[in-house]
């Protein structure tokens, strides 16, 4: 089965010198179970790609299916309800919430998915990244990595289809990285998800079963 399927997808957005074309035509499907890294220089499109996986982003050409779903006939809160418990999404930046605990940040999203024993869920997955002593700190009182383990726990916390990761270690030191990295493939053979990164380290693309590259909006 296709987890994803993207056919003619284009992507166009205003710039201040008129409309600049951020995806030239992709087309790509991910299988079940598979872990696709993405690849290539800055600005060749693979962080778009990735939004448009996760329907954050709309294609302004061709079709973006997820586990079967059409997502440009999608609106938004039609998305939204689509990610919960589907879709697991880590970024560069943590995008905790400041004022909530580690376990907060994690159950909330699991309580607002009316997911039951969401405090007990979220203390799991804390405790699969190594946190189970800090799920009651806030994210000012942790560290770069520890922060970006809370992300991982709270993606990966409504047991997702698809985990989506953008440059999941792109603000660690090299230690902390490699632990990422290998909590993530973890989630990921725990939970059975598909995997799709971007990512510009050689490393890490290497550990996974195929590696696409971009360059100016195409697959290369």
């Amino acid at each position: 089965m296709d987890v994803l399927e993207l056919s003619g997808v284009r992507l166009t957005l205003d710039g201040n010198a008129g409309p600049v074309e951020i995806l030239r035509g992709i087309d790509l499907s991910v299988k079940a179970g598979e872990s696709l890294a993405l690849i290539g220089p800055s600005g060749s499109g693979k962080s778009s790609l990735l939004m448009l996986m996760a329907g954050l982003e709309k294609a302004t050409g061709g079709k973006v299916a997820a586990l079967g779903q059409d997502l440009g006939a999608m609106d938004e809160d039609a998305l939204a309800r689509f990610r919960r418990g589907r879709m697991g999404v880590v970024f560069q930046s943590f995008h905790l919430i400041p004022t909530m605990t580690a376990l907060e940040n994690v159950a909330v999203p699991l309580e607002i998915a009316g997911v039951a024993n969401a405090a007990r869920l979220a203390a799991e997955e804390l405790e699969a990244v190594g946190l189970g002593a800090r799920k009651g700190h806030y994210p000012s009182q942790m560290s770069g990595g520890e922060q970006q383990r809370v992300a991982l726990a709270r993606a990966s916390a409504g047991r997702p289809k698809l985990l989506l990761a953008d440059e999941p270690t792109g603000n660690l030191d090299q230690a902390n990285g490699a632990a990422i990295m290998d909590l993530l493939f973890g989630l990921r053979d725990r939970h059975g998800a598909t995997l799709v990164m971007v990512t510009h380290a050689p490393e890490l693309a290497e550990r996974c079963d195929r590696v696409v590259r971009m360059a100016d909006g195409r697959l290369a």
